[in-house]
């Protein structure tokens, strides 16, 4: 009888799964699943971090809402990977992290690479597991991806020990399972309730966060706007469910968004929140008046109530609990009269917007040097005009700016760091989005000190024919905490901020991609179009004004854990 060693029951595992692509660096303690993966439907594609390759797994799963297997070995490797796995579980990224290890045969040993790693990842994490029988090794794999998607979906980590891996098996014991739930759980007495709540309601607002993108609800939550005339707002993962150029959606809920979103999170009287989180983008629940009623829908029970009561929480699906709504509005007949109720709130918000807008419409087209910030983002965001246009924003002011801008016309196309705030996911980020959509525009911008992070991503790129463009909004600081601190003591500690003038753009070129150099807001655009027409992984670096304080700073010096 041939033999069989675990790692070969993990490999074919993961075919039987239907991996496409598992990211990852080399090591020794999982060779033995490598050397069954050469050659087969599956692709390992390197980076040259750790770390990047779990920020790649995050955002593929976060795009494609359906697990991502990334793949590192013992000790430092293992140690790498964590920030992508924090930032995996703030995200809701349902990802799977293969670590080797070191066998018990030598553990404690003073063996190469040895730790106790399981510990240091449980508490950041849906599940950990560790197989120390190879027969087992199927059945683990199908406990990780169950356990991933099930719920809230959000990242497991897998320990597979390298004695394990080489150990033969037992094939008389081996089972193969492979389970998938499809049902979606849906409270329909809370459903009515819903309603019963907004006929009471004269200034309603919807707020959309990543459980709607995740349960795919866009044609619920739209049916559903469009029926009651309620005012939308979308958060997060949830960017782009109601597209941003419907005439009812807002676009993001953020209040430092030029817009309507301050006004209507202020103002409202009822809060629909659907799978979003009252984080610190909301001030901890206090943007919203005590008075409101405040409704909150979430897969997961323990996220309802989080900083703030509320008057009806709701454990359900978003996607079924929007269906049963649209339905019951429907059966009740109460569309017209809502929407006739909610039509004097509805003008307030559109006049709201419009003046928000128009207070930052000089930074947007400013057209003296050196380039205003919202001047770059308001460029990227008039070229990336295509529905399925990809923009991956990266940076603490950079972010910032680009998310006061960005029109999402489409879910699942606009990716940023989230409420974790990890700096570096943008190279990684867009070299999943080009991965997955070879035929669209993916655009990253980051700040000069986000892109130091993983910079040897471009050359990830370039060698595999991945041609993201990135422009990078260049201050020569560390533009968030330098203007924070000029808030906080009156001045920046330039030891710690000040970055210097980098020529980025010859950096790429030197690695074989195309290179341009931006001082003038006129030169913003076609400098793009260049980068598009060369067809190679590029970078555009534009210096921008360092002396500009972004919302984002100034919150960053008065908010939180920050707070004098």
């Amino acid at each position: 009888m041939e033999k069989i060693i675990g790692g070969q029951l993990a490999a074919e595992a993961l075919i039987d799964r239907g991996v496409k692509h598992i990211f990852s660096i080399s090591g020794g303690h999982i060779t033995p699943i490598y050397q069954f993966l050469e050659n087969t439907s599956v692709k390992i594609f390197a980076t040259r971090h750790e770390q990047a390759a779990v920020f790649m797994a995050e955002a593929y799963a976060r795009m494609t809402r359906k697990p991502a297997v990334a793949m590192v070995t013992a000790g430092p490797g293992f140690t790498n990977a964590l920030s992508g796995i924090a930032s995996a579980r703030l995200s809701n990224a349902p990802i799977i992290l293969i670590a080797g290890c070191v066998g018990l045969e030598t553990a404690e040993k003073l063996d190469l690479q040895d730790m106790t790693q399981l510990p240091v990842i449980a508490p950041m994490v849906k599940k950990a597991l560790v197989c120390h029988n190879a027969e087992r090794v199927p059945e683990f794999i199908d406990m990780a991806f169950r356990y991933a998607t099930q719920g809230r979906p959000g990242p497991v980590y897998l320990e597979l020990p390298c004695d394990m891996l080489n150990a033969t098996a037992d094939m008389t014991k081996v089972r193969r399972y492979e389970s998938t739930v499809t049902s979606r759980s849906v409270d329909c007495e809370s459903a009515g309730k819903i309603i019963d709540l907004l006929k009471g309601a004269k200034n309603p607002i919807i707020i959309a966060g990543s459980g709607a993108w995740y349960s795919d609800a866009g044609p619920e939550l739209v049916s559903f706007v469009e029926k009651t005339g309620i005012p939308a707002f979308t958060l997060g993962g949830g960017r782009g469910v109601i597209p941003d150029t419907h005439p009812l959606c807002f676009e993001s809920s953020l209040a430092i968004r030029p817009g309507a979103s301050l006004m209507g999170n202020m103002g409202a009287d009822l809060v629909l929140f659907l799978g979003s989180r009252l984080s610190l983008f909301y001030i901890f629940g206090d943007i919203f008046s005590k008075a409101a009623k405040f409704i909150q829908v979430d897969i997961e029970a323990e996220e309802i109530g989080r900083n703030r009561s509320v008057d009806l929480g709701v454990v359900s699906d978003v996607k079924a609990m929007l269906a049963e709504l649209v339905r019951i509005v429907d059966e009740r007949k109460v569309g017209p009269t809502l929407q006739q109720q909610y039509t004097p709130w509805l003008e307030f918000i559109k006049k709201s917007d419009a003046e928000g807008k128009a207070q930052a419409q000089p930074m947007w087209e400013k057209a003296e040097m050196p380039i205003h910030p919202l001047r770059l983002a308001r460029e990227i965001d008039d070229y990336m005009d295509r529905e399925d246009d990809i923009v991956v924003s990266d940076g603490g002011d950079t972010a910032t700016w680009m998310g006061m801008t960005r029109t999402v016309r489409k879910a699942g196309h606009y990716l940023d760091y989230g409420l974790y705030g990890c700096l570096a996911v943008g190279l990684p980020y867009a070299n999943a989005a080009k991965l997955l959509n070879p035929g669209k525009r993916v655009l990253l911008v980051i700040g000069d000190g986000s892109v130091g992070f993983n910079f040897m991503e471009f050359h990830t790129a370039i060698r595999n024919n991945l041609p993201i463009v990135v422009v990078v909004a260049n201050d020569t600081l560390w533009g968030m905490i330098a203007h924070s601190q000029q808030l906080r003591l009156g001045h920046a500690i330039k030891d710690g901020t000040d970055l210097g003038h980098v020529h980025y753009e010859k950096m790429v070129e030197a690695l074989g991609g195309f290179g341009a150099y931006v001082e003038k807001p006129e030169d913003i655009r076609p400098a793009i179009e260049a980068a598009f027409a060369s067809g190679k992984t590029a970078c555009v670096n534009v210096m921008v004004d360092p002396s500009v304080i972004s919302p984002g700073s100034v919150a960053l010096a008065n908010l939180g854990g920050y707070k004098a």
